[in-house]
């Protein structure tokens, strides 16, 4: 065990900071590319942003079963979600109703997540995913529900081949999962019903 990593704190307030993440979170995801600044201060163990570590504590709990990508999960991190929301790990992404990759570099493809199913397309992984920054990027064109035309977002850090993953993603509606990009106190949505092109 690490010097006592899952004694760090959580929300200051449990009820009151995990719903303003909550309106946050669908905030977010309701405006696809909207940039937000999460409402809570917090201090997660390394690799954890603030923003990714707020979602986690917001949404996960004993009945959210958790898939940490290589290099995102360390033993601090593990201690740390134990302690606070109880939510089991599970070795396989395409079991995971969460799933997190902190700064994953190289590629990360998102069919190993589940899709959900044709009756139950809810039943689909969410992923945290960790960028350098969520503007200086490349750029990203937008569109879709929740877009007034098209946005814009340019985060620094995406998975190689992203944008290709991304539309194979698409492509599943109403199944596919859903992205939730978070950078330092930062969050922007990436819902199933959005599309993306590069430029």
């Amino acid at each position: 065990m690490t010097a006592a990593a899952h004694l760090l704190p959580g929300f200051a307030d449990p009820v009151t900071d995990s719903q303003a993440v909550f309106r946050a979170t669908l905030e977010a995801l309701s405006r696809p590319g909207t940039v937000l600044e999460v409402p809570a201060a917090l201090a997660p163990p390394a690799p954890l942003s603030p923003a990714a570590g707020a979602v986690l504590l917001t949404l996960a709990d004993l009945d959210t079963p958790l898939w940490l990508a290589p290099g995102s999960g360390s033993e601090a991190v593990i201690e740390w979600l134990a302690f606070h929301c109880g939510c089991p790990r599970v070795a396989d992404p395409g079991h995971a109703a969460l799933a997190v990759a902190a700064r994953p570099g190289g590629t990360l493809a998102l069919d190993i997540f589940t899709p959900g199913s044709p009756t139950r397309p809810e039943g689909s992984t969410t992923l945290l995913l960790e960028v350098d920054d969520l503007a200086g990027g490349p750029p990203l064109t937008l569109a879709g529900p929740g877009i007034d035309g098209t946005a814009r977002l340019a985060p620094a850090g995406l998975p190689e081949g992203f944008a290709e993953s991304w539309r194979a993603n698409r492509a599943l509606f109403p199944q596919g999962i859903d992205v939730i990009l978070t950078a330092g106190r930062h969050l922007a949505g990436l819902p199933r019903t959005t599309t993306l092109k590069e430029g």
